[in-house]
């Protein structure tokens, strides 16, 4: 693992994906229909929470971080995927920083091997 400094643009592009996920969920559940947003909240709580797991991951240095990287591209890429069909200002924003972040991972993530 490189020293975490090198890491900080992208620990700070996790955690404005966090930061839209926590808000897109918490304004979808505000929403008129809010059955017809329940996906969306779903896959909002778990991109916010793996990303914020990532961020950690990345700023102490551990091993495994690059490799999580993987997992953080996958969820990003279906909460932009689901965000994006809904018409609210918060989903289009949300996809958007998804999407971002998605790309930004996939720069950097280094496929899962077992020992």
């Amino acid at each position: 693992m490189k020293n975490n400094s090198e890491y900080q643009d992208l620990i700070r592009t996790l955690l404005d994906c966090v930061l839209a996920c926590e808000n897109c969920a918490s304004a979808c559940l505000q929403e008129d229909d809010v059955k017809m947003m329940a996906g969306c909240v779903s896959l909002d709580r778990d991109c916010a929470d793996i990303c914020a797991l990532a961020a950690r991951l990345l700023q102490r240095g551990a091993d495994i971080s690059l490799q999580y990287l993987l997992l953080c591209e996958e969820i990003c890429r279906q909460c932009a995927t689901e965000c994006s069909k809904h018409e609210h200002v918060h989903c289009q924003k949300c996809a958007e920083a998804c999407n971002n972040c998605a790309q930004a991972c996939h720069k950097y993530h280094e496929p899962i091997t077992q020992n």
